[in-house]
């Protein structure tokens, strides 16, 4: 019996700890319970800042890492934002103390604290500093972007925020509902977020972003803000439109019609004959290599002729002289073009040379340049071509293909480059240049249409010109007494070529590898085996065809004087052969 009574006891004992405890659960849960409330209420009630900056600027529904400035009623743009977001191409030229701005067809120079700025040399006057300094960052006044660049530039006087838009953006505008349940904008998603500021029923504001069940807004004073999509009302889209941006056009150039058909015309000293040049049928475009860059100082060589010039012009050619760096020494290629002083310099020479010799465009020829000079060439190339537009000139630049080579192919930036001036000329040969350890064709033409693939990866096809060569080199593979293989050569012309065949009276073989005719031939005496690829007719009528087959503007023989004259009119046969790419 005791037994039984102990046991009963022991169950009534259990039973009362389990109340208590759950009774000690329950408490706490009501407690951490208000607590939380208390804590999501004081949160969803507790207004935030929008941002720590003064001037925030806001571009594409975010605020940029450095604020904006305010000088009296004028508004200033760091420069970095100006880099980052509206022109990656805007440089600051320590020489000058200026930023630099180009366009297709103007040159901007921003000088630094100064009450002017220059647009293609001409001055401009402000009544504030186009640039200044404010805490280690650049600023760059707004006023005269407003012309240059396709941006509208809003100062909001009740936040101080600086409101950015691009011209042809989409806006989604909303109103806020008149019965709106939350009328406070929060920081984020979710109503147990703090708020940066709120709205009124029917206050209209923009939409940036879709999170779930909420709308990112931008209310009129630049502050933006989720809110439940609940409260808003969608209208339909617009689109940012600046009455006061005009693009401008350049002059328009002198009339090329399609395909290009160029020849460069080499000039070391002197200008050739002119009486002497046969016909060239279908040529519509000569480029005589008289310009070169002299010194450091960005003094231009001129060996340009207007007696050329008339001759050329009375046979219907347009006249695109030739500019080159020199070629052998990159030093002096980059001092000429690090400070836009001296870069200023060589293109007014250019400038005032194209006005005497009345030509029609300019093509530039720079080569072997350092890599680390890249952007110096783009800058130069950006600045030449602004003022050449505007004086209605075609402008073209040569380019190699690309190769691992940084001083003769990297340090192109071909995609820069193609979207600044009119047309690139493709250097389409040396596969084996002149001092090659191995004998081979100038230019292969699997090797070329190989080649020419990879380019038009980065380069649209309406602006490359196919250069082909016109010459042939004639290789020497000569027994050393060592036993070694001494390998020379050297160019012919086309004729050249034909006649040094034609007096060993060699036979012609097709070479299946390389597209062309090949002549091998040994002599005894010399212990010697020569190799030629030959540049004819053939090999011409197919580099030609690729322009057809890939949509290019043209192609562009080096040069006049290693052509025969029957090579013009297979040239010209070939481009007529297809029905022009139109552009």
């Amino acid at each position: 019996m005791s037994r039984i009574e102990m046991h009963h006891k022991h169950n009534v004992s259990s039973k009362s700890k389990l109340v208590i405890w759950l009774g000690l659960i329950f408490s706490i849960f009501i407690v951490l319970s208000s607590l939380l409330f208390i804590f999501i209420y004081f949160k969803g009630n507790q207004k935030v800042a929008y941002t720590e900056f003064n001037h925030p600027i806001i571009y594409n529904g975010t605020i940029y890492g450095v604020e904006g400035l305010l000088e009296g009623d004028e508004v200033y743009l760091p420069f970095s934002f100006i880099k980052d977001v509206i022109d990656e191409d805007v440089i600051f030229d320590e020489s000058s103390q200026s930023i630099i701005l180009t366009t297709n067809d103007q040159v901007i120079q921003l000088p630094n604290k100064k009450l002017q700025y220059f647009v293609n040399e001409q001055p401009v006057s402000l009544q504030f500093p186009a640039v200044k300094d404010n805490d280690g960052f650049q600023y760059v006044a707004a006023e005269p972007l407003l012309s240059i660049y396709p941006y509208v530039f809003e100062y909001v006087p009740e936040t101080g925020a600086i409101v950015v838009q691009k011209h042809g953006a989409i806006i989604l505008p909303a109103t806020i509902q008149e019965d709106a349940s939350e009328l406070k904008i929060r920081e984020y998603p979710s109503w147990f977020s703090a708020y940066v500021d709120e709205v009124s029923a029917g206050e209209q504001v923009f939409i940036e972003k879709d999170e779930k069940n909420y709308y990112y807004i931008r209310k009129q004073n630049g502050i933006a803000g989720f809110i439940s999509k609940n409260d808003v009302v969608l209208k339909e889209p617009t689109i940012v439109t600046l009455d006061s941006f005009t693009e401008r056009k350049p002059l328009p150039q002198r009339e090329l019609a399609w395909p290009i058909y160029l020849t460069w015309e080499a000039v070391y000293s002197k200008n050739p004959n002119t009486a002497t040049i046969s016909d060239m049928p279908g040529l519509n475009v000569v480029s005589p290599t008289w310009f070169s860059l002299k010194n450091s100082e960005g003094d231009v060589s001129n060996l340009a002729s207007l007696d050329y010039v008339k001759w050329a012009k009375s046979r219907g050619y347009h006249v695109w002289a030739l500019f080159a760096n020199g070629f052998s020494d990159p030093k002096q290629t980059h001092e000429a073009l690090k400070d836009f002083t001296t870069r200023q310099k060589i293109i007014r020479q250019l400038l005032h040379y194209a006005t005497i010799y009345e030509l029609d465009g300019i093509n530039i020829d720079f080569e072997n340049v350092n890599l680390a000079d890249q952007n110096l060439v783009t800058q130069f190339v950006k600045e030449l071509t602004a003022y050449l537009h505007q004086a209605g000139l075609v402008v073209s630049m040569d380019i190699t293909f690309i190769s691992s080579s940084e001083n003769w192919s990297m340090f192109y930036d071909r995609e820069k480059l193609a979207n600044t001036v009119d047309y690139l000329m493709v250097m389409a040969y040396d596969e084996h240049w002149g001092s090659s350890p191995v004998a081979g064709s100038v230019a292969s033409l699997p090797w070329v249409e190989n080649n020419l693939k990879k380019l038009l990866e980065v380069v649209p096809n309406e602006r490359l010109i196919l250069g082909v060569p016109t010459y042939t080199r004639i290789w020497k593979e000569q027994k050393t007494p060592g036993g070694n293989i001494e390998v020379s050569s050297k160019a012919y012309s086309m004729d050249g070529v034909n006649q040094w065949i034609q007096e060993r009276g060699l036979e012609i073989q097709y070479d299946e590898k390389s597209g062309q005719d090949y002549v091998e031939y040994f002599n005894e005496k010399e212990q010697a085996t020569y190799k030629v690829w030959l540049e004819n007719e053939k090999s011409l009528k197919k580099r030609t065809q690729l322009v057809h087959k890939y949509g290019l503007a043209g192609v562009a023989s080096w040069n006049r004087s290693f052509t025969n004259d029957s090579a013009w009119s297979v040239i010209d046969d070939s481009l007529r052969q297809v029905e022009p790419v139109k552009k």
